[in-house]
């Protein structure tokens, strides 16, 4: 049996993602007691709080991975025809994730304004651009976006392909998502199956 790879998942250092994701004080006054992330992941989960897991995994992927998560949760609840901006956007997002340079980051980010950031492929756009070194223009001084910024645009990608079309396929979508997260963390694509009606 081949080892088994480790998760991506092992090094995020918990504190800081629940600062990021603006979710310590929810933790900290549930009954949730745990040391590690992965271990605030399945109480969540036992608890029926797919949503809460979701947002939690979008700050604590590595931010390639977790581009590439809101891709695959988009693309599940795509519809059959999207818009051609908002096919640009997820192309280029999809682009970016296997060769991430700032140019592609800067084209996806313009392909989502195109779009008019309304759809869960805008939003993963956006979180690639925000996972660049600089949110100026080129040739200007860099500034690096705010640290929080990537995953915030990560998780509504993930919550707005939750509720995509029909809100009422939330609950299963979220669980073919975190399995999707699951895998992508230990080095799997996260592929999952496009949506039937």
């Amino acid at each position: 049996m081949p080892p088994r790879t480790p998760s991506k998942l092992a090094g995020a250092n918990l504190p800081d993602v629940l600062e990021l994701s603006g979710m310590a004080d929810e933790i900290a006054a549930s009954a949730i007691r745990a040391d590690t992330l992965e271990q605030v992941l399945s109480a969540l989960v036992a608890s029926g709080r797919a949503a809460e897991a979701a947002r939690l995994l979008a700050y604590a992927l590595p931010r390639r991975e977790a581009v590439w998560w809101a891709c695959m949760c988009a693309r599940h609840s795509a519809p059959a025809t999207l818009p051609e901006a908002t096919l640009a956007a997820r192309s280029l997002t999809e682009n970016w994730v296997r060769q991430p340079d700032e140019d592609t980051g800067r084209q996806a980010m313009e392909a989502a304004r195109k779009a008019g950031l309304q759809s869960p492929e805008s939003w993963a756009a956006l979180a690639a651009f925000w996972s660049g070194a600089s949110i100026t223009p080129p040739r200007t001084p860099p500034v690096p976006p705010a640290a929080h910024l990537a995953g915030t645009a990560v998780a509504s990608a993930v919550a707005l392909a939750a509720v995509r079309g029909n809100a009422e396929k939330r609950d299963t979508r979220l669980t073919f998502f975190l399995r999707s997260a699951q895998d992508i963390a230990t080095g799997g694509a996260g592929r999952l199956p496009m949506e039937t009606a």
